[in-house]
């Protein structure tokens, strides 16, 4: 299946993709995007681990063959839908992100069709920032941030549209 040409869908993120995308495993150093396994963050009742979180936040990225592809998480904050995204690790790097991000883009604009759109990402991550840039995301502030990691640079790109 050639995926370039790929259109993708946004479904609810049931337990059992969330259980699957806890399994994700990322090549460094793209490692550190990479969750708690799934009992725990069931127990810990943490991000997708707790349904009402799940519910209300993330959804799923299928492909035409409803294959999980990857997820999303539409944070509400005051006007502005904040996106987290995650692809599937052997789908990175692939071209597919221009399509992947537009399929977001459009889900989160059905969500809260007023709100602008932007997300954050490490400023090391030219792998996404092109990606995001090709989808219409535009860097508007640099500024560090308190990671898990330590203090790390990131950029707030803002969606204005391709």
């Amino acid at each position: 299946m050639n995926l370039q040409h790929e259109s993708f869908m946004i479904v609810p993120m049931t337990r059992e993709d969330a259980e699957t995308v806890c399994g994700w495993v990322y090549e460094p150093p793209y490692d550190l995007y990479g969750w708690l396994p799934w009992d725990q963050m069931e127990a810990l009742g943490v991000e997708f681990g707790d349904p009402e979180v799940r519910q209300s936040q993330y959804v799923s990225v299928l492909d035409a063959e409803h294959t999980l592809c990857g997820f999303a998480q539409f944070f509400p904050l005051a006007g502005v839908t904040r996106l987290g995204v995650g692809m599937r690790p052997d789908l990175c790097g692939q071209g597919l992100g221009k399509s992947f991000m537009q399929a977001v883009v459009g889900a989160a604009r059905d969500k809260r069709p007023g709100d602008e759109i932007d997300l954050e990402v490490h400023t090391w991550n030219k792998r996404a920032i092109r990606a995001y840039g090709k989808s219409g995301f535009v860097i508007a502030d640099t500024y560090p941030k308190l990671t898990p990691e330590g203090e790390q640079l990131f950029h707030c790109m803002v969606y204005e549209g391709i």
